[in-house]
């Protein structure tokens, strides 16, 4: 369905019971974000926020909850994008068959963006920043921050719209050191669109025009988080997506989306930063306070009626969760046509996207050898660091599966596949001071880590222990020790004091199971954890602590482990000290006032108008 804009895909919700209008007023200062993050929880519709405290705009939220729903909102289009995508890595395929791909030819020929329509809705009033719904995250956060905004720039040296870049970045609007109304504060992280159109600026001593588009069509949204294939233009997905162009015009010299509920245009002056942060961020935890590019305001346009849409962030899954549903539901084929010999990969959610990466590839260098060992998939994990996003994994988890039966999709089966072939003293490669996501603070500073590349294949090696084994009920007597799942096992000690305390507890825990352990003990992966028993709950709940607090050169350690030419390696299981550290971020947690505030918006069955 074509919607040509927020309200529109709003109403068409509310039409099937998937959106529900919230009427009393809602305070923006963690009431709305506490109010969404309970109703997203248990899987409840889009929100519609009618009164918000201290504005007279309406805010949306959840509108991405689940993937059935955001699947809904694209219903028309989502086959036709696949084939768009396949195209693109495949344009021999529309040759061959032509009649078969004509749809999809179509759908490509309407998305061409469309310049200066004669209707413009966004720039029916000017306001101020002050005037958009000031929402609050979580509590540590530094201020009102857009968590779905659509950051558009060109490059200097190729203006126009086709050679521009649409991204999702954080934008701060108060708070901290900026001036109310005319500074706001551009948060991106690496491998980013944007850096490169301010390098351009930056090396020509030119301010670099940026457009904030907020709302719109919900494909507009879909379009700036989209890890599109080199050489497409993100308007042209937004109206390929949305079976609608993409209608843009220029005011003052900056780019505006004219189906936008909402538009800031500003400048970004070379070598002009202010602090950005705290947020709470996807991870689950806060991304602290530094310099990021100041952006000065020019001006801000409201369409009437306009809808100021939002998400909130933290220990996932959230609503973010469903783009990512999404962009492999649209971009499934993509990566192995992009990268030879991958069949699969799985950025896993539950340990916040960029920390733990699963893949499959294959394994054919040497078929006439009778010893299977990684060696393809070592070419394949090289290229897979190197390419876009994917280079920001910090674990790397590959295998080859020449039955075809396994899947990277199911975390706790993948994982027992990996560590029942894994050589602990041949199969960890580690990728020592290097760039590591933005929000990741388990590194040695911001953007700075390490990675690691668990690559295992062959036969297996060992039987994965289900129960604790009696080693480690040796480490019971002073650490608390307990099954995770088969092969995986946590155990609690003192929290992180600093590095030389851990090496000499190291040393006391290799005193113990140096001789008791080996290649084939059936638990070859040990999380050294604050709470064992939490990390021990739920797969979720290991994937989040195991893979977000390591920082691979750093924190891994090995029973009996060695060093023979620069490869690291153990005879026995391998450590990963999962302790919380002093240069940790925060994790974000709910406000137990704000909870009970939002009591009142549930039934005793804990129901939001009968829909939950």
């Amino acid at each position: 369905m074509a919607y040509h804009s927020l309200e529109a895909c709003l109403l068409d919700l509310e039409k099937t019971g998937q959106l529900v209008r919230i009427k009393e007023e809602v305070d923006p200062y963690l009431e709305m974000a506490t109010l969404h993050h309970r109703v997203y929880e248990a899987g409840g519709p889009a929100l519609l926020f009618e009164n918000v405290k201290g504005s007279r705009f309406r805010a949306a939220s959840n509108i991405f909850g689940t993937l059935d729903r955001s699947k809904f909102i694209f219903r028309d289009s989502l086959a036709q994008m696949q084939m768009l995508i396949n195209l693109k890595n495949d344009p021999v395929a529309a040759l061959k068959t032509p009649f078969q791909h004509l749809g999809a030819l179509f759908t490509a020929f309407i998305a061409l963006p469309l310049k200066n329509p004669i209707n413009k809705p966004v720039l029916y009033q000017e306001i101020s920043i002050q005037d958009i719904p000031q929402i609050q995250h979580w509590p540590m956060d530094g201020g009102v921050f857009v968590t779905l905004p659509q950051v558009y720039t060109e490059d200097i040296d190729a203006p126009g719209i086709m050679k521009s870049n649409l991204g999702m970045y954080r934008i701060q609007l108060s708070g901290n050191d900026y001036v109310p109304n005319k500074e706001i504060g551009l948060h991106y992280q690496l491998h980013r669109g944007i850096g490169v159109h301010q390098t351009k600026a930056n090396k020509k001593g030119k301010a670099l025009k940026v457009s904030i588009f907020v709302g719109g069509p919900p494909s507009h949204t879909v379009s700036a988080v989209m890890p599109l294939p080199e050489g497409l233009s993100e308007m042209t997905f937004a109206g390929a997506l949305g079976r609608r162009r993409f209608r843009y015009t220029y005011k003052d010299g900056h780019a505006v989306s004219t189906d936008a509920d909402f538009v800031i245009t500003g400048e970004v002056m070379p070598g002009e930063n202010k602090p950005e942060g705290p947020f709470g961020d996807h991870l689950g935890y806060y991304s602290l306070a530094h310099p990021f590019p100041l952006m000065r305001v020019h001006k801000v346009y409201a369409r009437k009626n306009a809808i100021w849409p939002f998400t909130v962030v933290g220990r996932p899954p959230q609503e973010d969760t469903s783009f990512g549903q999404l962009i492999h539901e649209i971009t499934g084929s993509a990566i192995p046509k992009e990268i030879p010999g991958v069949k699969e990969v799985h950025a896993v959610d539950a340990a916040g996207v960029h920390p733990l990466l699963l893949a499959i590839g294959s394994e054919r260098y040497t078929p006439y050898l009778p010893t299977k060992q990684p060696a393809e998939l070592l070419t394949i994990a090289n290229h897979i660091l190197g390419t876009g996003q994917l280079s920001l994994a910090k674990f790397l988890f590959i295998t080859a599966d020449e039955l075809n039966k396994l899947t990277t999709h199911n975390e706790a089966i993948f994982l027992q596949y990996i560590l029942e072939r894994l050589h602990t003293d041949r199969d960890v490669h580690f990728h020592t001071n290097t760039t590591m996501d933005t929000l990741d603070y388990s590194g040695t500073g911001l953007n700075t880590g390490s990675k690691v590349v668990f690559a295992a294949y062959g036969h297996p090696i060992r039987t994965l222990a289900g129960e604790l084994p009696e080693a480690l009920k040796e480490i019971s007597a002073w650490a608390d020790c307990r099954m995770i799942m088969p092969g995986v096992a946590a155990f609690q000690t003192k929290p992180y004091v600093d590095e030389q305390t851990t090496l000499e507890e190291v040393k006391r825990i290799n005193e113990i199971l140096t001789q008791k352990t080996g290649p084939s003990f059936g638990v070859p992966l040990l999380i050294w954890c604050d709470d064992a028993s939490f990390t021990a709950q739920s797969i979720k709940n290991f994937l989040w602590i195991a893979f977000t607090r390591t920082n691979p050169s750093h924190d891994i350690y090995g029973i009996d482990e060695f060093y023979a030419h620069k490869h690291w390696g153990s005879v026995g299981p391998i450590i990963l000290d999962a302790r919380i550290k002093p240069h940790h971020a925060p994790a974000v947690v709910l406000d137990p006032v704000m909870i009970k505030k939002t009591d009142r918006f549930f039934d005793a069955g804990g129901c939001l108008a009968g829909i939950i």
